[in-house]
């Protein structure tokens, strides 16, 4: 049997003396979207970003389809990779930001296709008929040519998502993507989630998006001050917790 896509156990992590993660216990298996949820400050992002070895671990392993994160084990001991491995590695895996961080000088198809020129190798025609292939399946084909400045967050959201997808990760991370758009801007960017869930893309969501969850999630996880509080079907974590934190938190967003 594969090795599941993401693989955490007792992970920990901490900020000075502040102990952010406290003994994460999760996995994601190959095809699966798992959607996590909990109030500011429970620990979602920070352990979406030791995924991709963003932030250093302080204790316990995480790994990514079979591969430690971030370093090598020889013997017993784990030794942390150099900066161009943990480089290397990380192009399989894709995160879409709540901020956008596209580069305001370049336009929607030149953002697309910077990874896979400067990182991937690809030649610029290549990166270039790729990008517009991605930027057609998030609906923005006609505006391959517009600079940031002229998209809405929503478009822009996209071109993210578009730009993430143009290194062809095995594994999406995404925080709170819509978090920072207008409420009508929201669905949109749903949709091309929806989309890349059905095609089979393994998916790691932070969001407050409870309906998406429900109806996209393979796995809901509810995280509170640095743990798992709750995890299962989000049919049954949403609808009907196990937990009364879980139960006091959904009763203030839903």
């Amino acid at each position: 049997m594969s090795a599941p896509m993401v693989h955490a156990q007792g992970l920990r992590k901490r900020f000075g003396k502040l102990e952010v993660l406290k003994g994460i216990d999760l996995t994601v298996e190959r095809g699966q979207v798992c959607c996590l949820l909990g109030p500011s400050g429970s620990g979602k992002s920070t352990f979406l970003r030791c995924i991709n070895h963003l932030e250093k671990i302080d204790g316990g392993r995480l790994s990514v389809d079979g591969e430690l994160v971030g370093y090598r084990q020889r013997g017993t001991q784990l030794h942390e990779l150099r900066e161009r491995e943990v480089a290397e590695r990380r192009r399989d895996i894709g995160m879409v930001f709540q901020r956008f961080n596209l580069f305001p000088h370049m336009t929607a198809v030149q953002n697309v296709m910077e990874a896979p020129v400067r990182v991937g190798g690809a030649t610029p025609a290549a990166a270039r008929a790729d990008a517009l292939r991605l930027l057609g399946r998030v609906g923005l084909g006609d505006r391959a040519g517009h600079y940031p400045a002229q998209l809405s967050g929503g478009q822009q959201q996209r071109v993210a998502i578009a730009r993430a997808l143009a290194m062809k990760p095995k594994l999406m991370l995404f925080d709170e993507p819509t978090s920072a758009l207008d409420p009508e801007l929201v669905g949109d960017v749903l949709d091309v989630m929806r989309q890349l869930a059905a095609d089979g893309m393994t998916m790691v969501v932070v969001t407050h998006e409870t309906g998406f969850a429900r109806e996209v999630g393979d796995t809901a996880v509810f995280m509170d001050d640095g743990v798992v509080v709750e995890a299962g079907d989000p049919r049954q974590v949403l609808v009907e917790p196990r937990h009364e934190r879980t139960r006091a938190f959904l009763s203030k967003v839903l």
